[in-house]
């Protein structure tokens, strides 16, 4: 008795949930950057490196991502130290090798420059490309900046011989680097790292000079009474005086000038090279005395006044916009005239493992975005160990802005022989065509009820009154509609929101379209 009184009340709450949503006026628009919808790249999940079929294919916590011109995406495959590449439907092995396994069955990582095939990484984060088709990586547990050439040689173009962190300007070898996470390569070859646990930023020239822009200032914080640990911090203002907490994502805009994803202080901060500058573009939150981090949160709206939780990899949009993987709060994020939006993973959804439209799909701790030039989302779904796409909702064949109201399941217009309407800022079908394109059978239907049928539920609807009665074995509940349903011609037309949402399925108005969307 329990499992059907479970369902029960969860198909009643979802009615009581579409009632609520039916209540906002049809004039509403769909969410601001359009409908989304989110399927899987690569990566069955499996927790591995397999190559092959890029769905069946295995990652180890990817963190880093780059989309390449031709279509093929680079991925730095973190806990397998590989750098991968999906292609055409495939992933295969563009350089790194596994020749060991430690106690836990887990590869051994290392650094060893040479050919492709013969070259060892120690967590690869981050992945970039220069002009010519080089690739740079973000060799985060090497410390150091390493470059694959066209011709598939690996080489450290900067950062310790043998690994080891640290914090020292120079040429080559003789730098330093302490955890670098995330890099951007400018168009004339220079290479800009997020020196992370250094909290810098870091400019390395083509033939490996290593500079510092910002001031490198390390805050104490107490762990222990007694015992004290580096942190970094927090100022705005002229570069050479800037601090950064923990950097952990970087890209260039078309000026040149660099977003900085400033990850332990909850920010998006902008770097401008001509004025000297950084700024904080979006997010916000202070650092106690104590703590390592400000505190993460979750807010939509005003860029300032929103929040993130260690945001991670960005990435300029085609129109200029910022995307963010914002890995605490599970989400994707947008940067877009002042304002930040969610664009998968509403609310600071819960973690999870979902395909689907934009507010049910879910991610879990994504670290890394990229964008093509028609707008199509890349995630690295880290701790799913999956590659995500994010598509635009694409309008079905027919579509038009000809001032009739149409409905759409999925991408496939619904066809009525009589038309829907609007009704007290409500829109109304004929019940027997959405009810069977949405899975219902049509049990009874006369001038005074309307009776649907599925997998044991049953829903009667009767003219002209606004109770709805809600019967399964655990028993009946009776729901009230805003908006009763009514008899148009020859045909009884019911609100659409009321009877697609009931089967928990997401409901959008598109008013410039006048299309209903059902997903």
């Amino acid at each position: 008795m329990k499992k059907p009184l479970k369902r029960f009340h969860r198909l009643a709450w979802c009615f009581v949930l579409a009632l609520a949503a039916a209540g906002g006026s049809v004039a509403s628009a769909a969410t601001h950057d359009g409908l989304r919808d989110v399927a899987v790249h690569a990566g069955s999940g499996d927790f591995g490196e397999s190559d092959g079929p890029a769905a069946a294919a295995a990652f180890r916590t990817p963190k880093g991502i780059k989309l390449l011109p031709d279509g093929t995406l680079l991925v730095a495959d973190t806990g397998s130290h590989l750098i991968r590449s999906v292609k055409a439907g495939r992933t295969d092995k563009v350089a790194g090798v596994t020749f060991d396994f430690d106690a836990a069955g887990l590869p051994v990582g290392g650094l060893a420059d040479g050919k492709a095939g013969a070259s060892v990484f120690q967590s690869p984060s981050d992945i970039d490309v220069d002009a010519d088709g080089n690739i740079y990586v973000a060799d985060t547990g090497n410390n150091v900046i390493r470059k694959i050439d066209r011709d598939g040689r690996v080489t450290t173009l900067a950062g310790s011989p043998v690994g080891a962190p640290g914090y020292r300007d120079g040429r080559g070898g003789e730098a330093r680097f302490h955890a670098p996470s995330a890099l951007a390569v400018a168009p004339d070859g220079t290479v800009y790292v997020a020196d992370t646990l250094n909290h810098v930023i870091r400019k390395v020239t083509p033939d490996g000079v290593v500079t510092t822009l910002n001031a490198f200032r390390l805050r104490g914080v107490e762990v222990f009474a007694g015992v004290v640990e580096p942190a970094g911090d927090f100022r705005d203002g002229p570069l050479s005086e800037a601090l950064f907490n923990e950097p952990s994502g970087l890209a260039l805009d078309g000026k040149g000038n660099l977003y900085v994803s400033d990850a332990g202080n909850q920010r998006i901060r902008y770097i401008d090279f001509a004025a000297g500058t950084v700024t904080t573009v979006a997010g916000g939150g202070n650092a106690g005395p104590g703590d390592f981090y400000a505190e993460g949160d979750y807010a939509d709206g005003d860029a300032l006044e929103a929040r993130f939780d260690f945001p991670r990899g960005i990435a300029v949009a085609p129109d200029g916009s910022l995307l963010i993987a914002d890995s605490g709060n599970h989400a994707v994020r947008l940067l877009k005239d002042g304002r930040v939006y969610t664009v998968v993973g509403n609310d600071g959804a819960e973690p999870g493992r979902t395909n689907g439209t934009e507010k049910s799909a879910r991610l879990t701790f994504p670290t890394d975005v990229d964008v093509d030039a028609q707008g199509n989302i890349y995630v690295a779904d880290a701790y799913n160990n999956q590659i995500r796409f994010i598509t635009g909702y694409r309008l079905p064949a027919g579509t038009a802005k000809d001032g009739v109201i149409r409905v759409a399941d999925g991408g496939r217009l619904i066809e009525f022989d009589v038309q829907p309407v609007i009704r007290h800022d409500r829109v109304f079908v004929p019940v027997r065509h959405i009810a069977e394109a949405l899975g219902y059978e049509v049990q009874a239907l006369d001038n005074r009820q309307v009776v649907l049928a599925k997998s044991g539920v049953r829903v009667t609807l009767r003219i002209g009154d606004a109770r709805a009665d809600i019967s399964q074995d655990a028993g009946t509940t009776v729901l009230t509609l805003d908006a009763a349903p009514f008899i148009e011609g020859i045909r009884t037309m019911v609100p659409v929101r009321f009877i697609a949402e009931a089967l928990d399925r997401q409901v959008d108005w598109m008013a410039e379209w006048k299309l209903v969307v059902i997903r």
